[in-house]
């Protein structure tokens, strides 16, 4: 049972149910699976440290032609014991934020009103629910807190002008709302210093949220596999990775990748010619995590050179190390110290360098590959627990609302200092 005690959480984002997630990644071009994962360890946390919570929640989709069904209803749902609504839209150009906006206008501000709520959580950057934040939640007296996980206007290689006119202004909005809302969690210091510049923050990277597991089984057959997982893109690497595979010897090797993008094709060929390489596959979570616990060394090999990866926590690295596997990875800014002793740093974040990063702990004694994966489970699963974490995001919120100490749950002391990292 969640105890009491924490603020009255309204969550408005894109927390949507798992069935719904599915029909999304069945027909979209992206795959909005880490954005899943992560809202829903935030409200597991929360609940954790005893915050009611409530979701309001627009489906994540890309906009009309990456997915092709325009008109997304209202309806409500119930998983986990938590109950939400989902916000009707229209998935076009322009008409996908101006109706976002006016579905939160009305469910939201009856959610607000029925449900007594402290504190607006805002999941993400996107600006019609931070300006029906600003505009109708703030004038209630709720605390609106986003939570930064990316950059705002982030423009894609396929934008035409106008969609980067519309985002750039965007992103003005945006600085805006965040300018007037009472504080932010962000996943790493230049989010929160870049777009919310003296606001109180909470600099919080991630959430492990899978139930602790047994010890990780032997690599299946006689193969050593080096996985991949996530976007299968060159913005993340993967292209060099393969370049970096195709260098190590050794027949019992494999390189697998799980994930879809624009060189799924490319990977293909790339299997025909080297038969170590698996053809990608896209694969549901249950099934996607025991093949990371089968895996020899688990590899991030996203380039450091981009401009938005100072904002970047790639949320991978959790799930990699909970897996209790060997891990290698560039070493991005957004990644804390405290991870340093459980990873394998690429450096340079080339393919040599990502070569000579997997060749280090292929080259392992069994039992001190196995101590640094053990390591690194050990690490997360005791740090970035759902506990842990909601009960540092209950004590933020709590001293942003004022209910320091008000109601049954304790919250911790120093509520009123302007950031707290971990």
């Amino acid at each position: 049972m969640t105890p009491p005690g924490g603020p009255r959480v309204t969550f408005l984002g894109f927390t949507v149910p798992d069935d719904v997630l599915a029909e999304i990644m069945a027909r979209d071009t992206i795959m909005p699976t880490q954005t899943h994962t992560f809202a829903w360890g935030l409200v597991r946390a929360l609940r954790t440290a005893g915050c009611p919570v409530h979701l309001l929640s627009a489906a994540p989709v890309s906009g009309w032609p990456g997915n092709r069904q325009v008109r997304f209803r209202a309806g409500h749902f119930r998983q986990d014991d938590v109950d939400g609504q989902l916000l009707a839209f229209v998935n076009l150009l322009g008409l996908k934020h101006l109706t976002r906006f006016v579905a939160a206008w009305r469910t939201g501000g009856r959610a607000l009103r029925e449900r007594d709520t402290d504190v607006l959580l805002v999941h993400g950057v996107h600006s019609p629910f931070l300006w029906f934040g600003v505009l109708r939640a703030r004038r209630r007296g709720v605390r609106v807190v986003p939570v930064l996980t990316d950059p705002p206007g982030v423009a894609l290689p396929t934008d035409g002008r106008l969609v980067r006119l519309l985002r750039g202004l965007d992103v003005a909005l945006v600085r805006a709302a965040l300018a007037r809302c009472s504080g932010v969690i962000a996943l790493t210091p230049a989010l929160a210093d870049d777009f919310a510049p003296g606001r109180p923050r909470l600099v919080m990277e991630g959430i492990w949220a899978e139930p602790a597991a047994a010890d990780r089984p032997a690599s299946a057959g006689s193969t050593r596999d080096i996985v991949y997982a996530g976007g299968l893109s060159r913005a993340y690497g993967v292209d060099r990775l393969v370049e970096a595979f195709h260098g190590l010897p050794g027949d019992d090797l494999r390189l697998c990748l799980y994930g879809r993008g624009e060189l799924a094709g490319w990977l293909r060929e790339q299997a025909a010619v080297d038969q170590r390489i698996v053809p990608p596959e896209l694969l549901p979570r249950a099934e996607l995590l025991p093949r990371l616990r089968r895996a020899a060394v688990l590899v991030n090999p996203r380039p450091v050179d981009q401009d938005f990866v100072r904002w970047s926590f790639p949320s991978k690295i959790i799930e990699y190390l909970a897996a209790g596997v060997p891990v290698v990875s560039t070493r991005l800014p957004g990644i804390p110290p405290a991870y340093a002793p459980w990873l394998s740093y690429a450096e340079p974040d080339t393919p040599d360098g990502l070569r000579a990063a997997i060749g280090r702990l292929l080259d392992l004694p069994v039992a001190q590959a196995r101590a640094l994966g053990a390591g690194g489970a050990r690490f997360v699963r005791e740090t970035r627990n759902p506990t842990a974490q909601g009960c540092r995001m209950r004590d933020f919120l709590a001293g942003l609302t004022g209910l320091d100490g008000q109601r049954d749950a304790p919250v911790g002391a120093g509520a009123a200092v302007k950031e707290r990292a971990g």
